[in-house]
């Protein structure tokens, strides 16, 4: 193929150093990558997709209608570094006709799991605290009495949707001494379940949130699901519980979660997702002592983040080729 009739790979991000390598040494498409520390300017992005074959694109990225209107009518796919895709209109990309949109699942579950659990023992252990003490070297070391947080033997556990990466989170729990499994969502998962050392029991989402001691939100982000941790949420919870988020930032209202733990009404919150990410260094929530925040690192280990990168690659290459994408979201 001659080199000035090479299809447009668009990337609108540096890849982690493996999958980069592979990016660089394509030589049967023209790749043109914004490769800055900060995300792709709009502007960038409109400008870069008008002459794109295919864009591989982050969550930050919002693929919408101004961006498919502005995208070269040779666009045949939109393949995004991640499992979800609630930053793509779908109903845009529907009208548009003709591109497919690929996606990463399975392969950040377990790094995602791994996060669910690290934030769920911060909270629980009060590291949030401890580590502020040591930097401000405060705190006179050992003590019976303070700094103390609590454990896991015999409490129960919510998990909200028990798909993958819920399931991988409840497994890593249970040999912390997790008496009980619950879980919700839109559809019991028997199987899964079965699975849990004898079986998580599938309750309503107003009963996980009255029985369990650490709740860990699992759920993509939908229409049912925005804001579903809000005052009443809050409000029907445990007042010792912790809440964990790894999933999207829009499934917790913000307001409400700070309104919670100033009243009491939850015990702490830890997030790997906010609205916006990053939220302010001034934000309440970044410096209120009951909320841990990590700055999204939920799939962000060497391993998974260069499968994430690979395999939107191959889902990219396939789109152009006009082949079968490895993983694909059904329009």
């Amino acid at each position: 193929m001659a080199p000035q009739n090479r299809p447009i790979l668009v990337v609108t991000s540096q890849l982690p150093q493996h999958a980069q390598q592979r990016l660089e040494a394509l030589a049967d498409v023209e790749v043109r990558q914004h490769t800055g520390s900060s995300a792709i300017d709009r502007a960038q992005l409109l400008e870069a997709v008008r002459d794109a074959d295919a864009l591989i694109c982050v969550l930050s990225d919002k693929v919408d209608s101004e961006l498919l209107q502005a995208a070269s009518s040779r666009l045949r796919v939109i393949s995004t570094v991640s499992v979800g895709y609630d930053h793509v209109d779908i109903d845009a990309l529907r009208r548009r006709g003709g591109i497919r949109l690929g996606y990463t699942p399975d392969v950040l579950t377990d790094a995602t799991a791994d996060t669910t659990v690290l934030l769920a023992l911060m909270a629980a252990r009060r590291a949030k605290l401890a580590l502020q003490t040591v930097a401000n070297g405060q705190g006179g070391g050992f003590s019976l009495s303070t700094g103390l947080g609590s454990q896991f033997t015999g409490k129960t556990l919510g998990i909200v949707g028990l798909g993958r990466i819920g399931y991988a989170t409840a497994l890593r729990l249970l040999p912390f001494g997790i008496a009980r499994v619950l879980y919700s969502g839109s559809q019991a998962h028997l199987d899964r379940a079965e699975r849990l050392g004898g079986g998580a029991q599938y309750v309503s989402f107003e009963e996980l949130l009255r029985e369990s001691d650490l709740v860990c939100i699992c759920c993509p982000l939908s229409e049912r699901t925005i804001g579903m941790f809000n005052q009443q949420a809050f409000a029907a919870m445990k007042p010792s519980a912790i809440l964990v988020n790894t999933a999207r930032g829009a499934i917790v209202n913000q307001a409400d979660l700070l309104a919670a733990l100033d009243k009491g009404l939850i015990a702490h919150a830890a997030l790997d997702v906010t609205v916006p990410e990053p939220l302010p260094r001034d934000h309440p929530l970044v410096v209120h002592p009951k909320c841990t925040i990590l700055p999204h690192i939920g799939s962000a280990t060497e391993e998974t983040r260069n499968a994430m990168a690979n395999l939107a690659i191959d889902n990219a290459l396939a789109g152009i080729q006009g082949q079968r994408l490895a993983a694909e979201v059904n329009l």
